[in-house]
């Protein structure tokens, strides 16, 4: 590869070549922010057209405020939320959870797939217990795991890597049986023991699906914390939209829910911003 580049840098190109390469970069740099421009102006505006259109039918009572509720009332619900602080032990609780089952879901699910990877044998025991126990409603084991592991937060989290564990671990698993069967027979040839295939071939090739999956996770992990704070939690924002239901408050209940797709979203575009980098710098390199 070393060799290819000094061959490339070694050309020497005109100087009207290196103009006209240089001003298709230029154009090309401009098309592609114009086009991210477009794109982030257009989801704002639709956006904006929601919640205006949300605003005036809870206004003109198009809608049961009751139920629907409309965005000015919501956002005086957490005005008043955050400024009294009621909402910070709810939210640093679920974020604090989300995070622990996005965090230990991957890492747990991609040595599950490098396990099954590494061990024909161990895939195919493995194989029929993983398709039955993805095919399980989660919410049924709820009950099961609040029993076993106590009404609190280690219940919550495992009710959430038994939904991510499993979507990472079948993910990235196919992202290793995917990768080109001829890279590893080059690196066999040359005496590459198993390990060495991993490190050199297998890994870099999925680092694109890891990462992918991470985006997955981050819904999963959302799934998993508000199920299990339905079920067992005394704070946290599945216990506000619960408790909201039952008091017939749905301006609570919407107002967590805005509050969860805040954070949601700010983990999606670290998450983004992360595979930005790495892809990034394995194109690079």
């Amino acid at each position: 590869m070393s060799r290819e580049r000094a061959e490339t840098s070694a050309i020497n190109y005109s100087p009207e070549a290196k103009a006209l390469m240089a001003d298709t970069y230029t154009k090309y740099q401009k098309s592609e922010r114009s086009h991210r421009t477009r794109v982030t102006v257009t989801q704002f505006s639709l956006l904006a057209a929601m919640l205006v259109c949300w605003e005036l039918a809870g206004r003109f009572k198009w809608i049961d405020v009751l139920l629907f509720s409309y965005p000015s009332k919501v956002g005086a619900q957490l005005w008043k939320d955050f400024a009294d602080g009621s909402i910070w032990p709810h939210l640093l609780m679920t974020v604090g959870e989300t995070l622990v089952g996005f965090v230990l879901g991957t890492v747990f699910g991609t040595l599950l797939a490098v396990a099954i990877w590494w061990s024909r044998y161990l895939a195919n025991v493995l194989d029929p217990y993983m398709v039955v126990f993805n095919s399980m409603p989660k919410v049924a084991l709820g009950p099961l795991f609040i029993v076993g592991f106590g009404p609190g937060f280690t219940a919550i989290v495992v009710t959430t890597l038994s939904i991510t564990v499993l979507i990472t671990t079948l993910v990235v698993y196919n992202a290793f049986r995917e990768v080109d069967s001829n890279y590893v027979k080059v690196v066999k040839v040359f005496g590459g023991s198993k390990s060495v295939v991993f490190r050199k071939v297998i890994f870099p090739a999925t680092i694109p699906s890891i990462v992918s999956t991470l985006k997955v996770n981050v819904g999963l992990a959302w799934v998993g914390v508000i199920v299990g704070e339905f079920l067992v939690s005394k704070v946290g924002l599945g216990y506000l939209i619960i408790y909201g239901f039952q008091v017939f408050n749905f301006t609570l209940v919407l107002s967590s829910l805005v509050l969860i797709a805040i954070v949601a979203t700010i983990m999606y575009e670290a998450v983004s911003y992360l595979e930005r980098r790495l892809i990034g710098n394995a194109n690079y390199k």
